[in-house]
C-alpha cells in the first residue's frame, strides 16, 4: 500500500517531530531538501524536514523548469559543471518519466550573434561529447532556409543559420512534490508551514535541535536531532545569522523573471535559444503554453517580496519582439509571470550573469551542514554529497547502520518506464471502464503514469455530476494533491500543483466555486475560510501580476 501525503499526515507528521529525535533535521522543502530527504531515509536514516511555507514555494517553482546541462557555461569553460549535469539529465529521464521529457532547443545564429556558426559548432561537438554521445538525439546544424521552416516566425535578416540540440523541461514544483513523496515511503517525517526559528545548543556548544513555529496555529516547539541540514537556498545568510553571531554571508541573490503565454500567439514546437544582451533567454513550449525567460539581475531587496515588474516585461517582451517581429507581442498577450530568486554563491563575479552555478557544501564544526547554489538539474547529486557530508560528523556507532544512497530509482512505482508504457496501453481501457473521455485520461496518465488508475478508482465517483473535462479533470487533480500531496491550500494547488495559474488566460478562475467544495469537504472549510482562500489567490495575482492590471485595463 502506497503511503498518503496528506493533511492527516502533517498532523501525525507534527506530533512525531515534538515528541522523537532525529538523525537529520532538514530545514527547507524545495527541490534540495527533499533530495536530501529521499536520500538520507534510503540510507536508513530517521530524517525529519520542515518547510516555513509550502513545499517548492520559494526558487524551485519559479525556475525555467529546464533539465538541462546548460550549454553557456563551456564558455566559461565550466565543463565539469555541463559533464556534471548532462549526466544527471540522463539519470532523471530514468527517475521520473513522468515529469522530466526531452525537447529539442534551436538556437539561431545571425551575423551580429557574439558567437559565430563555426565557434558555436565547436561548442555542440563538445555538448554531446561531455553527455558521452547519451542525448535523446545528436546535434544538428542547419541553413537558414531549413531554420526559418522549423521556426517560420524568426527574424530571418542576418540569419546565419542555426544549431539543434537535446536537453529536457520538467515540472519543477511537481518534481519537488514526488521527491518527497518518496521519502515518506522511506520514512522521512516531512511537514510544511513550520518555521525553524532558531538553534538549539548544548553544552558544548554544538547544535542539537531547532526552536520551531507551526503557521497555520502559531504553536512553538522543540524539534531534536543529531545534526542539522540547511537547505533554503535564497534565505541561506538569513538562517546563518539566526543560527550564529560570526556568520560571514554566502549568496549572491540573484531575481529571475518568466512570462506565460497561449501557444496560439507563440506558435512553438521546439524550443529557441535566444542570445540577448545580458544572457540567454528561452522560449520554452509546454503542453499548455509557452514560457519566455529568464531575466538575471541582482537581487537585494526582501527575499518573499520578489515580483514582476514592468521594466522586467519590457525587456523579455524586447527580447522575443527582436526574435519575432512579425508576432508583435504586446503586454495584453501575456498570460502570466513568475518571479523567483536564484540562491547563487558570492564568487567574486563583476556581473550576475557571469556567477557560477556551482553549489558549496560547508561543514560547520557546530553540527550543521549547509548547501548553497547549484543547478536544479544536479539536485540528485547535491543531494548525495550534502548527506555524505553531514555523515563525516557522525560518530563510528551511528555509521554502523547507514547504508548506501539508492535514488537512482524511479521516484516512485507509478512512473517506472514499464509502468507508464503498461498505463498508456490501457488509457482507452481505463476510458471505457470509468465512462469518461479518452482525452481526460490520457492527460491524467501523462501527469501521473500508473498512478492515474489509482486516481479514477478512488474519485471518479466524486466527478459524476460534472459537465466538462475541465471540470472533470481538476477536480480529479484537487483530490489526487488534497491526499497525496499535503496541500493545504487553494493557492497552493493554482501554483504548485497544477498550472492552472500559469497557463490558462482565466488564470483558471471558472473553476473557482468547484475547487472551492472540493478542499472544503476534504479539509472542512466553512464560509469565511472560502472568503479568506480566495482572498489569498486574488492577491497572488495582484501581487505577481500587478504590472499586467495596470497596464491591461
Amino acid at each position: 500500500m502506497y503511503k498518503q501525503f496528506s493533511s492527516a499526515t502533517r498532523v501525525d507528521n507534527l506530533r512525531r517531530l515534538k515528541t522523537e529525535r532525529f538523525d537529520l533535521a532538514i530545514v527547507g522543502g524545495g527541490i534540495n531538501g527533499a533530495g536530501v530527504a529521499r536520500d538520507a531515509a534510503s540510507r536508513g536514516l530517521k530524517v525529519a524536514l520542515v518547510e516555513m511555507q509550502d513545499y517548492a514555494e520559494g526558487t524551485s517553482s519559479r525556475s525555467s523548469k529546464l533539465i538541462h546541462g546548460g550549454i553557456r557555461y563551456l564558455e566559461n569553460f565550466e565543463f565539469d559543471l555541463v559533464f556534471e549535469a548532462l549526466s544527471e539529465r540522463e539519470k532523471l529521464f530514468h527517475i521520473a518519466p513522468t515529469l522530466v521529457h526531452p525537447l529539442r532547443f534551436v538556437m539561431p545564429i545571425f551575423k551580429s550573434s557574439r558567437v559565430g556558426m563555426f565557434k558555436m559548432g565547436l561548442g555542440m561537438w563538445f555538448y554531446d561529447v561531455l553527455s558521452l554521445f547519451r542525448a535523446p538525439e545528436m546535434h544538428e546544424r542547419l541553413s537558414p532556409s531549413q531554420t526559418l521552416s522549423r521556426l517560420p516566425m524568426l527574424q530571418s535578416q542576418g540569419l546565419c543559420g542555426s544549431y539543434v540540440y537535446s536537453d529536457a523541461y520538467m515540472d519543477d514544483d511537481r518534481l519537488v512534490i514526488e521527491t518527497l513523496r518518496s521519502a515518506n515511503q522511506l520514512g522521512a517525517v516531512c511537514v510544511n508551514h513550520v518555521k525553524a526559528s532558531g538553534a538549539i545548543f548544548d553544552s558544548k556548544g554544538e547544535v542539537r535541535g531547532l526552536n520551531c513555529k507551526e503557521a497555520l496555529t502559531g504553536e512553538s516547539f522543540k524539534l531534536s536531532a543529531k545534526h542539522i541540514v540547511s537547505t533554503v537556498g535564497p534565505w541561506t545568510d538569513e538562517l546563518g545569522h539566526s543560527f550564529f553571531e560570526d556568520w560571514s554571508d554566502l549568496m549572491r541573490p540573484s531575481k529571475g523573471v518568466h512570462l506565460t503565454f497561449q501557444k496560439e500567439r507563440v506558435p512553438l514546437t521546439q524550443a529557441i535559444v535566444m542570445g540577448a544582451e545580458k544572457r540567454i533567454v528561452f522560449g520554452i513550449p509546454r503542453d499548455d503554453m509557452v514560457i519566455i525567460g529568464t531575466t538575471d539581475t541582482d537581487y537585494t531587496e526582501d527575499l518573499e517580496e520578489v515580483h514582476t515588474t514592468s521594466e522586467d516585461v519590457e525587456y523579455l517582451l524586447g527580447v522575443a519582439n527582436e526574435y519575432f517581429p512579425g508576432a508583435n507581442l504586446t503586454k495584453k498577450d501575456i498570460v502570466a509571470s513568475y518571479a523567483g530568486v536564484r540562491p547563487l554563491v558570492h564568487d567574486g563575479s563583476r556581473s550576475e550573469g557571469k556567477t557560477s552555478r556551482e553549489h558549496i557544501i560547508l561543514s560547520d564544526s557546530r553540527n550543521v551542514t549547509f548547501v548553497a547554489g547549484g543547478k536544479y538539474t544536479t539536485y540528485r547529486l547535491m543531494s548525495e554529497q550534502t548527506v555524505n557530508a553531514a555523515l563525516d560528523q557522525f560518530t563510528p556507532e551511528d555509521l554502523a547502520l547507514v547504508g548506501p544512497s539508492k535514488t537512482k530509482v524511479p521516484l516512485n512505482k507509478f512512473i517506472s518506464e514499464e509502468s507508464v508504457r503498461a498505463a498508456e496501453a490501457k488509457v482507452n481501457d481505463w476510458a471505457s471502464d470509468f465512462a469518461l473521455s479518452e482525452s481526460l485520461v490520457r492527460r491524467l496518465v501523462t501527469r501521473h503514469g500508473a498512478e492515474a488508475y489509482e486516481i479514477l478508482l478512488n474519485y471518479s465517483a466524486r466527478i459524476n455530476d460534472l459537465r466538462t473535462d475541465g471540470e472533470r479533470l481538476w477536480a480529479l487533480e484537487a483530490h489526487h494533491a488534497l491526499n497525496n500531496s499535503m496541500c493545504l491550500n487553494l493557492i497552493d494547488f493554482y501554483l504548485r500543483r497544477t498550472p492552472l495559474m500559469l497557463a490558462l488566460k482565466s488564470h483558471g478562475l471558472a473553476y473557482k466555486e468547484l475547487l472551492l467544495d472540493v478542499f472544503s469537504t476534504e479539509l472542512g472549510w466553512g464560509g469565511a475560510e472560502r472568503e479568506n482562500q480566495w482572498r489569498a489567490v486574488e492577491h497572488h495575482i495582484k501581487h505577481e501580476m500587478g504590472w499586467k492590471l495596470t497596464n491591461s485595463h
